[in-house]
């Protein structure tokens, strides 16, 4: 007994004591950012027929809808061109922002709310990717997900290694103008939805500041280690649930396609690969599908590996090898069916299994890329200065090289 409370104890402990998975949580936020910037992007040109005015889904069907469904969209605030042009510049930058780190706590609200109000606006566009982002945008929020590969780590890095306070103007600005907005928007009411999304705006505009309240004016360290407590059991809840629903995902697809008898008899991967519109390379899917034992093995193979995933988290070896497996399929999903975001998507929610020396690894690697990129840009120093000067003494890396 006093060992099971000695488990449970230490168990708590590291719950509430620091937020786990710094790296996993910076991969899986990067990863989301950079597939909704793309998608956002390749999308501009077609932007106004996809979710603006011009587009089939029109202002009063989108109005109908959200008020049966109670889904959130800011872009029902206003039928007007100029705010649509607005709001879809801000999710644009807010998606870029969130991946290089950037005020991460508001990005990742900004970034949810751009995701959740252009989905729900035309809710029939999307190839399914749109679901996992749907979900993992809200998820984010609840995450601490600027420790590490960010802005937000290198500027603390930096503030540490001066020892020196810092004064921030840009966070007190950026609080007031979404409080300004938020005010907007509850006056208005023309946000469709319910209450959640709009109350998880107000309680994070609101722990912002009483953080900085505490942060400025609190003349003990008790108040801040709670709120420090109070965020990582946020974070971790927040991290189990993005690996359960990856879980979920590969287990209910994989147990629904065992009832298929196309997936029984080994033929399911021969029929996509010869509609148009999952063709972009004609050639290429009539190359996979002429070798009848390859179609096979790949559609055997992939109910297997979807099916077994979750069963492998408690063997790190064999939950490796099958996490390869599954982001080198959706990568070949990606090229020859035609579905590059989604399976960016899906890749990035794998991502919070990878092991954390892979990815301590990778950061290294694309740290010492960006300084040798950087000292071949480099000028090159006057004869007076010497190498070793306190110029231009290399300083701690903090980021990729954390």
């Amino acid at each position: 007994m006093s060992r099971l409370a000695l488990c449970l104890s230490r168990a708590i402990a590291r719950v509430t004591g620091s937020a786990l998975g710094p790296y996993q949580t910076a991969v899986v936020r990067i990863g989301f950012a950079v597939t909704w910037l793309l998608f956002l992007l390749r999308e501009y040109p077609h932007r106004q027929e996809l979710y603006g005015p011009d587009g089939p889904w029109s202002f009063d069907l989108a109005q109908q809808l959200t008020a049966d469904n109670h889904a959130f969209t800011a872009l029902l605030a206003s039928d007007g061109r100029a705010f649509f042009e607005v709001f879809y510049f801000l999710a644009v930058v807010s998606s870029a922002l969130l991946a290089v780190g950037w005020r991460t706590r508001t990005m990742s609200l900004l970034f949810m709310v751009g995701v959740l109000s252009l989905q729900n606006r035309s809710v029939f566009m999307g190839d399914g990717g749109d679901n996992v982002l749907h979900l993992m945008s809200f998820y984010l929020v609840f995450t601490r997900c600027g420790q590490v590969w960010s802005l937000d780590a290198r500027r603390a890095a930096r503030a540490r290694a001066e020892q020196q306070p810092v004064t921030d103007r840009v966070g007190p600005a950026l609080w007031a103008v979404s409080g300004l907005l938020l005010v907007l928007a509850a006056l208005t009411g023309r946000t469709g939805g319910g209450w959640l999304v709009p109350a998880l705006m107000w309680a994070t505009w609101a722990g912002a500041a009483l953080w900085w309240a505490v942060g400025c004016w609190a003349r003990t360290r008790e108040p801040r280690i709670l709120l420090d407590v109070i965020a990582n059991i946020l974070h971790n809840g927040a991290l189990f649930v993005i690996m359960a629903e990856a879980c979920l995902i590969y287990a209910t697809a994989g147990w629904y396609k065992i009832q298929g008898s196309r997936w029984q008899d080994g033929t399911a991967v021969y029929y996509p690969l010869h509609l148009d519109y999952f063709s972009p390379w004609p050639a290429l899917a009539d190359l996979l599908s002429a070798n009848g034992t390859l179609v096979t093995l790949v559609t055997y193979g992939t109910v297997i590996v979807q099916v077994a995933f979750p069963f492998t988290l408690f063997n790190r070896r064999v939950k490796n090898v099958l996490l390869a497996a599954m982001m080198t399929e959706h990568a070949v999903i990606a090229v020859v069916l035609g579905l590059p975001f989604f399976s960016l998507a899906m890749i990035a929610a794998d991502s919070v299994f990878l092991p954390t020396a892979f990815l301590l690894g990778v950061g290294d690697h694309a740290a010492r890329t960006r300084d040798r990129v950087l000292r071949r840009r480099a000028p090159a120093l006057p004869p007076s200065r010497s190498p070793r000067s306190p110029e231009t003494e290399e300083q701690p890396r903090v980021g990729f090289g954390a």
